[in-house]
C-alpha cells in the first residue's frame, strides 16, 4: 500500500465492522493503535507486526474474541500489557515480542486454553512469571528472554507437556530449576542462561529424551554435571560454561557442541572419544583440568574448534593434533606443557586461531607453520622457543589480528619477509634477543596498528609508518639504539647532519609543487567557467557515464548530493519506501529524470555507537562495488557526509518480496513459476558470493525483506550493511547479526560464522515462498523428519492457500524446493548443502515458461 493510503486505513480500520482478517504487516504505519479497532469484533486475524506503532495497547483489544492471530510484534509500542488480552480466549498465536512493554505478564494469559505460540520476548518486563501459565496445556512454543523476570520458574510450567521451545535466558530469573521440568518430555529446546539461578542441575532434565539443545551458561549452578544427561541421546548442543560445576566432566556421546568453561571441573581429559564422532566445537577452558593432552583427541574428526585453556595440563603437544583437519581454533594457552612445537601442526591448513601462549615450549619454530595459510591469530607469547624467527611466517599473508612471539628467546634479525604481512593489525616481537635494524620492508605493511619491539637488541633507523608514529616510547625501550622521525625516539644522527640539506631541497620541491598547484588551480577554474559550475572546493565528483547514469566514486560529489536532498524535499517521510536496521530507503526522481533508490543511514550519535553505521556504510560500499552479478542490486555511487550518509542503488519498481507475500492481491500475482525463479536468482547470486568472490562473501541477513523485484519480478539481493568476508580479511567469530526468524541456530550458541548461516536463511526463506508467509514454528517440526517427509507435509497442508495448486509439471519444481530448503535447514551447518550445489540443482530441474507451454500445448 501507499504511504497516504496506510495512514487513512489506521484511523479509518475501525469502521471496517465486516472485516475478517487485517494484515497490516511489514509496512510503515506510525502512530498509536486506533481505541476503535476494539469494533472488529468479527476478525480472526490481526497482524500489525514490522512497523513503527507506539503508544499502549489499547484495552479495547479485548473485545476481540474471535481473534486467534495476534501480531503486534516489532514495533515501538509500551506501557504495561493490558489483562484484558485475557479474554481472547480463542487465540492460537499471540506475539507481542520486541517492543518496549513493561510491567508484569498479566495473570489473565492464563485464560488463554488454546495457545500454542506465546512470544513476549525482548521487551522490559519485569516481577515473576506468573503461575497461571501452567494453565496451557496446548503451548508449542514459549519465549519470555531478554527481558527483567525476576524470581524462580513456576513448577506448573511442567504441565505444558507439549511444550517443544522454552526459552528463559537472558532475565534475573533465581532460585534452583524446578524438578518437575523433566517432566517436559516433548522439549525440543531449553536455553535458560544468564540468569542467577542456583543448586545443581536437576538430574531429571535427563528425561528430555528430545532434547537438542540446553543452555545453561552464566548462572551460578554447583555441583556435578548430571550422569543422566549422557542419556539424551538427541542432544547436539550442550552450554554450561560461567557456572560453579565441579567434578569430572565426563564424555557427552553424540554432542557437536560442548562448552564447559569458566568452571571448577577437575580430572584428566578422557582418551576415548569414539562416541563423539560429530563433536565440532569443545571447550573447557579456565578450569582445573590436569594431566596431558590425550592423542585419542585425533579421532574427533570433524572438530572445528578446541579450547582448553587456562588449565593445568602438562607434557607435548600430541603430534596427533595434526590429523584434526577440520580444525580452524586451537587455544592450549595458560597451562603447563613443554617440549618442541610438533611440526605436524603445518597440516591443520584450514587453521584460523593458533593460541599457544603462556606454556613452557621450548626449541626452535618449526618451518611447517608457514602451511597453516589461513591464519588470522598466531600467539606464542611467553614460551622459551630459541633460534631465529623463521623466515616463512611471512608466508602466513592472511594474518591480521595478532602475531606475537614475545618473552621467549629468539636470536638474530628480523626476518624482512614479515614485511608482507600487509594485512597484520598487531605485531609483539618485544623481549627476545634480536639484533640488527627494523626492515626497510615493515612500510609495506599497511594494515600494522601496533608494534613492539621493546627490550631486544635492535638499532637503526625505524619506520615512519603509522604504527611506528603513534607507538608509546616504552614500545621501543631497552634497545641498543633505535632512532627515527618519530615522536617515541631520538632523531638519526645521520638526519640532524643533513638537515640543512634537507631543508634546502624542501625549499625547492615545494616550490615546484606550489607551482604546479597553481597551474592546475587555473586548468580548474576554466573548467569550472565553461560548464558554468559552482565554485565550492569543498566536494569532489565524478564523471557522467552515459548522460544518465553517474558514479561518485570519491566523498561528495556537491551537485548529486544537493540533487538528493532537493528531490526527496530533505528526505520526508512521503518519499520513504522501505526501512531496514540500519537506515531507511527511498524513491528518488533525479533531475536528469533518472529514477534510482537512496539507502539513507540512521544518524550517527556524537558518542558510544559512532562506529557502528560507519562500519556498516563502509561495508556495503566495498561489498557492492566489487560484486558483479545480475541478482545482486547494482550500486551506482555513494556519499557521506556530516550530517548524511547515503547510498544509490538502482530501484526496483516492485520493492522487496516481503511487501509482496504480505499483500493479498500481489502475492497472488506471484503464481509458482514467478516463485521458483526467484528462489533461483537468490540461490545463484549466494553462489557467486560464496564460491565466486575471493575471499569469499557472507551477506547474514537473508531475508524476505531483503530480496528486491523489478516490474519483471526479477530478483536482486539487496541490503549488504553486514556482509562479512569469510577470509582472509576478517575473523569468523561473530555476535549474531541479520534478521529475527532467519539466523541460524549454532549462532546461538558459538559464534563461528561460516557460509552455511547464509544457507540456512535461504532455507527458511525457500519455506516462506512456498508458504506465502514466515514457516515460524513449523520449522522444528519439518526438520526433524527426513527431507523427504518434510517436504510430503509441505506440498500437502502448507502450500500458500492464495494461488490455485500448481499442475503435476510445476508440482515438480515446487518439490524440488522444498526439498533443498529442508536440507538448507538442517540443525547441523557441515551437513547443509553448499549453495553452490543448490544452485545446481535448481537450474538443472527447472521448468521455463516456454517448455511449460510446449508441455501444455498452448
Amino acid at each position: 500500500m501507499a504511504w497516504n493510503i496506510l495512514q487513512r486505513a489506521r484511523k479509518e480500520i475501525g469502521n471496517l465492522f465486516d472485516v475478517s482478517q487485517v494484515d497490516f504487516g511489514n509496512n510503515f504505519l506510525k502512530g498509536p493503535i486506533p481505541l476503535s479497532i476494539g469494533n472488529l469484533t468479527k476478525i480472526s486475524t490481526l497482524v500489525l507486526s514490522g512497523n513503527q506503532l507506539g503508544g499502549s495497547i489499547p484495552s479495547s483489544l479485548g473485545n476481540l474474541t474471535k481473534l486467534t492471530i495476534l501480531y503486534l510484534d516489532e514495533n515501538k509500542l509500551s506501557g504495561s500489557i493490558p489483562l484484558e488480552l485475557g479474554n481472547l480466549k480463542s487465540l492460537v498465536d499471540l506475539e507481542l515480542s520486541m517492543n518496549y512493554f513493561t510491567g508484569p505478564i498479566p495473570s489473565s494469559f492464563g485464560n488463554l486454553l488454546n495457545l500454542t505460540i506465546l512470544y513476549l520476548h525482548e521487551n522490559k518486563l519485569s516481577e515473576s512469571i506468573p503461575v497461571s501459565i501452567g494453565n496451557l496445556t496446548r503451548l508449542i512454543h514459549l519465549a519470555l528472554y531478554k527481558n527483567q523476570l525476576s524470581g524462580s520458574i513456576p513448577s506448573s510450567l511442567s504441565n505444558l507437556r507439549k511444550l517443544t521451545v522454552l526459552y528463559l535466558y537472558k532475565n534475573q530469573l533465581s532460585g534452583s530449576i524446578p524438578r518437575e521440568l523433566g517432566n517436559l518430555k516433548s522439549l525440543v529446546d531449553l536455553a535458560l542462561s544468564t540468569n542467577h539461578f542456583t543448586g545443581p542441575i536437576p538430574s531429571s532434565l535427563g528425561n528430555l529424551h528430545n532434547l537438542t539443545h540446553l543452555h545453561l551458561f552464566e548462572n551460578q549452578f554447583s555441583g556435578s554435571i548430571p550422569s543422566e544427561l549422557g542419556n539424551l541421546k538427541s542432544l547436539t548442543a550442550l552450554s554450561l560454561l560461567g557456572n560453579n560445576l565441579t567434578d569430572v566432566f565426563g564424555t557427552h556421546p553424540n554432542l557437536d557442541f560442548i562448552d564447559l568453561s569458566n568452571n571448577k571441573l577437575y580430572g584428566e581429559l578422557p582418551n576415548n572419544w569414539n562416541g563423539s564422532k560429530n563433536l565440532t566445537d569443545f571447550r573447557i577452558s579456565n578450569n582445573n583440568i590436569t594431566g596431558r593432552v590425550p592423542s585419542e583427541l585425533a579421532e574427533l574428526k570433524n572438530l572445528c574448534s578446541l579450547d582448553i585453556s587456562m588449565n593445568n595440563l602438562i607434557g607435548e603437544i600430541p603430534r596427533e593434533i595434526g590429523r584434526l583437519t577440520s580444525l580452524l581454533k586451537l587455544n592450549l594457552s595458560s597451562n603447563n606443557l613443554d617440549g618442541n612445537l610438533p611440526k605436524e601442526l603445518g597440516r591443520l591448513s584450514g587453521l584460523e586461531t593458533l593460541d599457544l601462549s603462556t606454556n613452557n615450549l621450548s626449541g626452535l619454530l618449526p618451518k611447517e607453520i608457514r602451511d597453516c595459510s589461513k591464519l588470522l591469530y598466531l600467539n606464542l607469547r611467553n614460551n622459551k622457543f630459541s633460534g631465529s624467527i623463521p623466515s616463512e611466517l611471512g608466508n602466513l599473508v592472511s594474518l591480521q589480528e595478532v602475531l606475537d612471539l614475545s618473552q621467549n628467546m629468539f636470536n638474530g634479525e628480523i626476518p624482512s619477509e614479515l614485511g608482507m604481512l600487509k594485512y597484520l593489525e598487531s605485531l609483539n616481537l618485544s623481549r627476545n634477543m634480536l639484533t640488527g635494524s627494523i626492515p626497510h620492508s615493515f612500510e609495506d605493511m599497511t594494515g600494522l596498528m601496533s608494534i613492539d619491539v621493546s627490550y631486544n637488541k635492535l638499532e637503526g633507523l625505524v619506520p615512519e609508518t603509522k604504527a611506528f608514529q603513534d607507538a608509546l616510547p616504552e614500545q621501543f625501550e631497552h634497545n641498543k639504539g633505535l632512532c627515527g622521525n618519530i615522536t617515541a625516539l631520538q632523531r638519526c644522527e645521520s638526519l640532524n647532519k643533513n638537515n640543512s640539506g634537507t631543508k634546502r631541497r624542501l625549499k625547492i620541491f615545494l616550490g615546484f609543487v606550489g607551482g604546479a598547484l597553481s597551474l592546475m588551480f587555473v586548468i580548474i577554474g576554466m573548467y569550472c567557467a565553461f560548464y558554468k559550475k559552482k565554485k565550492d572546493t569543498k566536494f569532489q565528483t565524478t564523471e557522467v557515464i552515459n548522460d544518465d547514469l553517474f558514479c561518485i566514486w570519491d566523498f561528495n560529489g556537491k551537485n548529486v548530493y544537493e540533487d538528493i536532498i532537493v528531490a526527496t524535499e530533505g528526505f520526508d517521510d512521503k518519499h520513504c519506501i522501505g526501512a531496514g536496521g540500519y537506515g531507511s530507503v527511498y524513491k528518488v526522481v533525479l533531475s536528469t529524470g533518472q529514477v534510482v533508490a537512496v539507502k539513507k543511514f540512521h544518524p550517527r550519535p556524537r558518542e558510544g555507537g559512532e562506529q557502528v553505521n560507519v562500519k556498516s556504510f563502509s561495508a556495503e560500499i566495498i561489498a557492492l562495488t566489487e560484486l558483479r552479478h545480475r541478482n545482486i542490486v547494482k550500486l551506482y555511487g555513494f556519499c557521506s557526509h556530516d550530517r548524511d550518509s547515503f547510498l544509490i542503488y538502482e530501484y526496483l519498481e516492485r520493492g522487496s518480496l516481503a511487501r509482496l507475500l504480505s499483500n493479498v492481491e500481489e502475492a497472488a500475482c506471484l503464481d509458482w513459476i514467478k516463485r521458483i525463479n526467484i528462489i533461483k536468482s537468490v540461490a545463484s547470486a549466494l553462489s557467486h558470493m560464496h564460491h565466486g568472490c575471493s575471499p569469499p562473501l557472507i551477506h547474514r541477513d537473508i531475508s524476505s525483506k531483503n530480496i528486491l523485484l523489478n516490474s519483471e519480478y526479477d530478483a536482486c539481493v539487496a541490503d549488504f550493511g553486514i556482509v562479512r568476508v569469510l577470509d582472509p580479511n576478517s575473523s569468523n567469530w561473530t555476535t549474531p547479526v541479520g534478521t529475527y526468524g532467519y539466523l541460524a541456530p549454532e549462532l546461538a550458541y558459538t559464534m563461528r560464522l561460516t557460509e552455511k548461516c547464509d544457507v540456512y536463511s535461504f532455507g527458511v526463506l525457500g519455506l516462506e515462498m512456498i508458504m506465502g508467509k514466515h514457516p515460524g514454528e513449523f520449522i522444528p517440526f519439518l526438520t526433524t523428519s527426513s527431507c523427504a517427509v518434510g517436504a510430503s507435509m509441505l506440498l500437502v497442508n502448507m502450500l500458500d492457500k492464495r494461488l490455485p495448486p500448481p499442475i503435476p509439471e510445476i508440482l515438480k519444481e515446487v518439490a524440488v524446493v522444498a526439498k533443498l530448503a529442508l536440507a538448507c535447514l538442517n540443525t547441523s551447518p557441515e551437513c547443509r548443502p553448499t549453495m553452490d550445489s543448490v544452485s545446481h540443482d535448481l537450474s538443472s530441474c527447472m521448468i521455463t515458461v516456454e517448455q511449460l507451454l510446449r508441455k501444455l500445448d498452448i
